[in-house]
């Protein structure tokens, strides 16, 4: 059985953000999965896992990746969702400034074709250059990139703040890019 809990935590990220049906799950319309129903999914994947490591993984997360219902019945996601789920985002007015962190391989088509959500619901932004920074590290040398959002939300562009604080957009137009910060 895998213990590792950072294993635990990546193959959850996996199925509640994109492949449930690797343990035979069903997420509802909003993303959210029964507790039990998981954990036994995971067993069955031979991870060793309970409501309370589970509980410890959600709360310990440094990217706070997930969420409990109330009770704990239920769980899922907070973004990053590569199957449709509706989790109902109210839209936020966002700072003047925001980051996203990418690889310095992909700056080319970034620079054509703007920021796109591509498999994604919606394109990942933060507020701090140091967690674009670490975000762009996990794709190769980083180069951290600077998003006018106000001039966005100004120009009509909806922005979403998800639960764990990543500001979420459908694309961003390379005219909102500056490329040197």
């Amino acid at each position: 059985m895998i213990t590792d809990k950072i294993k635990i935590s990546k193959f959850l990220s996996l199925v509640l953000r994109h492949k449930p049906e690797t343990i035979d799950l069903e997420l509802d319309e909003n993303g959210w999965v029964n507790t039990d129903f998981l954990i036994q999914g995971m067993h069955k994947a031979n991870y060793s896992i309970d409501i309370e490591i589970l509980k410890e993984i959600v709360k310990s997360s440094d990217k706070q990746r997930f969420k409990f219902n109330d009770d704990f019945s239920k769980i899922r996601a907070n973004q990053g969702h590569s199957i449709n789920v509706d989790l109902k985002w109210e839209k936020k007015l966002p700072p003047k400034i925001l980051f996203h962190g990418t690889a310095t391989r992909n700056i080319d088509s970034i620079k054509k074709h703007g920021l796109l959500k591509q498999n994604r619901h919606h394109v990942h932004l933060s507020s701090d250059t140091e967690t674009a920074k670490k975000v762009g590290m996990r794709y190769g040398k980083p180069i951290v990139l600077k998003i006018d959002a106000g001039k966005m939300n100004t120009d009509g562009i909806e922005f979403y703040l998800s639960e764990n604080g990543v500001w979420l957009t459908e694309n961003v137009d390379v005219k909102y890019i500056k490329f040197e910060i």
